[in-house]
């Protein structure tokens, strides 16, 4: 085979014809193999060798050597990974510069720049001084910390580039390097590069974890980064109308939208006082759905939205089989995802075997507004609309209508749980005057809208949530969240000011309320680093601790800036004005599963946050992170991985991924289906909400084969739903069921409301 491939003549780049040089081959094979166990180059050359074929160009030599390393990765030899990644890495250098070294950073984005690739104001804001400072300070070598499937989304996401003839035009590090000259240009001179630099090692070694938008745009001159859309519509076609428009300018800027359409009266309800039928919810979410997939969002991910109702909307019954497949496309809205909006007294029906009255939102005033803002006056209006023969409504057993929402939720994955009762009463909204009405995509963002009359109506409010991550598997010491905060919360802070807005009602809201959702990757590893596991409680205690000096620090972050540049102007509409902190208002029925003390001194905290207020409303939301946690080859959010090895279907391609750390750790590690329930998993998930003020994107899982006759119980689903709302868990993500294919097997979701969906 050696033989017959020395004869082979390969395509040069510029057409030319010469014979295949295998030494060269080799000695890029074993430079990649460098420092690794348990990898063979002789393995490689040999699975690539026997790809190759008379006339092969050179581009094609390097991906199928790259092709060949990536199908070695497994569990005995999980090295391959940095072999495979080095050779892409080396491929993509050779693709974006035309040769291994990268060149000077002024040269670079100069050239870019004039391209039309990279934001001319960063040729402006920095001195050639400065470039030459920041180019000696980045370190190429850390492309090499890469795992392949990290450089593959790297490829395939993030770097800038054509997205029609695929071209290349930067590397990794050209890319964490722009992202913070772009966060920090307006920083004063003195001490700009400080944080330009800190930042840039944040993010570069994968402490800090940066979101799809803003990995993928800042330094373009597209400015729109905000990973998270909340839109909320009125019950009027020019509610709907400006709402659909929202959604287009959004969608097509890589944002996940969340669209709460819960105002939208019945079908049947009068209209212009009798003259007309209401044609009911189904044809206006039609509308929203072909606003959402009207674009593909420049080609990093398709657009996508989750849509929220109440659940006792008097249509429950056919908007909760919206996306089953039986059905025809008149009665089904199936591109959309959903969220139902519950609260305690729709669980308290549930629990003593009552009914549950149905209503259009528009006949029964006040009630709508209540479901969030008041509970008690909503049960108040609930019943007495109950017994007002006047009023039109429904009467179904709680039973039929929760077993019809799970059994939703099982058929599809992706009807989702909103405890809207919970978003406002642990919230740092006080929601007399702001309250939380739509979650988003992902199910982490909580925050106050107000529905549009017109797209350029300056009294609605769009919500607009920025999102970044910490790594909690390279931490040493909870302390060191208190510099990751510092730098995280400046960035972040500063991006709002930094990026654009497409409609009014999104910037005024941003600028008032300056909200950030700061979430974690890694969980997994963590625990597995830590010898606990999620199923037995073992975990309960390390992450008590874990949230709890991440919520402080964040929290003293943002006084800190409140300091310097002042609290955010509506300041005044959250409880932390009134004094009030998420250990405050927490679910009190996690008191009996942990006992875990608090270690810091939050009463002095809190009296710097009445004193000096804070520059941002929210600071932390809990979000999926597929794609940004493979940047860093670290376990998905906060979720157990489905196997060591984990092989997922991405857009371009299959994709290998091993746990960190995985020869030390392969029997520390509780993957997804060795969990023998969800019970230990909610149980941290509330811990975690007790000090996250937004929301967890928390999955429910299901393995068939615990179960007589290898079926889900309706039982054991209801139960796990009544467990999350008893922790305080305020949302549900995704319900996952276990289909019997290899455990390895998973699809690549795209990130917290960065992705493809709305993801980090």
């Amino acid at each position: 085979m050696m033989n017959a491939t020395t004869h082979l003549q390969v395509t040069k780049r510029d057409g030319r014809l010469e014979p295949i040089d295998l030494d060269k081959i080799h000695r890029v094979v074993t430079w990649a193999a460098e420092g690794l166990n348990n990898v063979s180059v002789s393995q490689v050359e040999l699975k690539s060798h026997i790809q190759f074929y008379n006339g092969i160009r050179t581009d094609d030599i390097h991906e199928t050597i790259i092709k060949a390393a990536a199908d070695l990765i497994s569990q005995d030899s999980p090295d391959y990974q940095y072999l495979a990644a080095r050779l892409a890495i080396f491929h993509l250098r050779k693709i974006a510069y035309g040769e291994f070294e990268p060149p000077h950073l002024f040269d670079h984005v100069s050239k870019l720049t004039e391209a039309g690739k990279y934001d001319r104001h960063i040729l402006e804001d920095y001195t050639r001084e400065e470039f030459d400072e920041l180019n000696a300070y980045i370190d190429h070598c850390r492309d090499m910390t890469f795992s392949y499937a990290a450089v593959k989304q790297l490829e395939g996401k993030y770097l800038v580039q054509n997205r029609v003839t695929r071209q290349i035009y930067e590397t990794p590090q050209f890319l964490y390097i722009l992202v913070a000259m772009c966060l920090f240009s307006k920083y004063p001179k003195a001490t700009r590069l400080d944080y330009v630099k800190r930042f840039y090692d944040a993010v570069s070694t994968f402490k800090v974890s940066l979101p799809t938008p803003i990995m993928s745009g800042v330094r373009t001159p597209t400015r729109q980064f905000s990973s998270c859309v909340l839109i909320e519509c009125d019950d009027s076609l020019d509610s709907i109308n400006a709402t659909t428009s929202a959604i287009v300018k959004y969608v097509s800027q890589r944002a996940g939208i969340g669209i709460n359409a819960g105002r939208i009266r019945g079908l049947g309800s009068e209209i212009r006082g009798g003259e007309a039928q209401h044609t009911g919810c189904i044809p206006f979410f039609k509308m929203f759905q072909a606003a959402v997939k009207s674009c593909s969002q420049g080609g990093v991910r398709g657009g996508a939205a989750t849509l929220f109702y109440p659940m006792w909307h008097i249509e429950v019954k056919n908007l909760l089989v919206l996306k089953n497949n039986r059905g025809v496309e008149e009665n089904r809205v199936r591109h959309l995802d959903y969220g139902v909006q519950i609260n305690k007294l729709m669980y308290t029906r549930l629990i003593k075997g009552g009914n549950i009255t149905l209503f259009s939102p528009n006949e029964v005033p006040g009630l709508y507004d209540a479901f969030f803002a008041d509970q008690d006056e909503f049960e108040r209006l609930y019943t007495q609309y109950e017994q007002d023969p006047n009023i039109r409504k429904r009467s179904v057993p709680a039973t039929d209508l929760f077993s019809s929402l799970m059994q939703e939720r099982a058929g599809t994955g992706r009807i989702y749980i909103q405890n809207v009762d919970h978003c406002n009463t642990h919230s740092p909204f006080d929601p007399s005057v702001a309250p939380v009405r739509q979650s988003n995509l992902c199910l982490e963002i909580a925050l106050p809208t107000k529905p549009l009359d017109n797209i350029h109506d300056e009294n609605g409010e769009i919500a607009l949530c920025t999102l970044s991550a910490f790594n909690l598997g390279t931490l040493n010491d909870l302390d060191e969240f208190e510099e990751m905060a510092d730098l995280t919360v400046r960035a972040l802070d500063a991006l709002l000011d930094y990026q654009d807005y497409p409609v009014k009602a999104a910037y005024q809201a941003t600028m008032n309320r300056r909200t950030l959702g700061i979430g974690v990757i890694n969980y997994a590893y963590y625990l597995a680093k830590n010898g606990v596991k999620y199923s037995d409680d073992s975990a309960i205690g390390l992450t008590h601790r874990t949230f709890e000096a991440m919520q402080y620090y964040l929290l003293k972050a943002s006084v800190n800036l409140a300091k310097e540049y002042g609290a955010c102007p509506l300041f005044n509409e959250t409880v932390y004005s009134q004094g009030k902190l998420p250990i405050d208002t927490y679910k009190k029925d996690l008191d009996a599963i942990c006992q875990e003390p608090l270690h810091y001194d939050w009463e002095a905290l809190r009296a710097d946050i009445v004193k000096y207020g804070l520059r941002n409303s929210t600071l932390t939301a809990l979000m999926p992170s597929e794609t940004s946690s493979q940047i860093a080859n670290a376990t998905n959010g906060i979720e157990p991985p489905r196997g060591l090895v984990t092989v997922k279907a991405s857009k371009d391609g299959i994709l290998k991924q091993v746990v960190p750390e995985f020869e030390n750790l392969k029997n520390a590690y509780e993957t997804l289906w060795q969990m023998p329930s969800n019970d230990g998993y909610l149980k941290l998930v509330g811990v975690m909400q007790k000090f996250v003020d937004q929301a967890i994107s928390a999955n429910t899982s299901y393995d068939p084969g615990k179960f007589e006759g290898g079926k889900v119980s309706m039982k054991q689903m209801l139960k796990d739903l009544l467990t999350a709302y008893k922790y305080g868990v305020k949302t549900l993500y995704y319900h996952n069921t276990r289909d019997g294919a290899d455990d390895t097997q998973a699809d690549l979701q795209d990130d917290g409301c960065a992705g493809g969906a709305c993801k980090i």
